[in-house]
């Protein structure tokens, strides 16, 4: 009996972590300079120099060693997390008052403070008028 071992195929990788990027070839054979063809052979290539496979990640925004270990069923998993966890991150984002009441709040205290401005103003007219009648 044998076991096949499924080979690590870099291109295949690369292909799928540049759609899920939503990067045409074009766009990163432009990055690369180089063209779409090259792309293609590339993609389709079992392995890839470590210089290309630098250039190429940093193209794609992820890191080598994230093109390397890069696979399917972890990037299924990676978001069905996402699923499970969902109702925790609504009950931490629930509102505990009303937005519109705050919001008449500071409208209410805005009002008081504007009140007490123009009351100190009114003052202030009526001492300097005191001062001007007495000379």
């Amino acid at each position: 009996m044998s076991t096949f071992t499924k080979p690590n195929h870099i291109g295949r990788k690369i292909s799928r972590i540049r759609e899920l990027r939503n990067m045409k070839q074009e766009a990163l054979a432009q990055a690369l300079g180089t063209n779409q063809q090259a792309v293609s052979i590339l993609e389709n290539s079992e392995t890839i120099d470590e210089d290309k496979l630098i250039a190429i990640a940093k193209v794609l925004g992820v890191t080598v060693e994230a093109i390397k270990s890069f696979s399917e069923e972890g990037m299924i998993n990676y978001f069905n997390t996402f699923n499970e966890s969902d109702n925790n991150f609504n009950h931490y984002n629930t509102c505990t008052f009303n937005p519109l009441d705050k919001l008449v709040e500071s409208f209410e205290e805005n009002k008081k403070l504007y009140e007490r401005l123009l009351k100190a103003e009114q003052d202030k007219i009526e001492y300097l008028e005191k001062l001007l009648k007495g000379k």
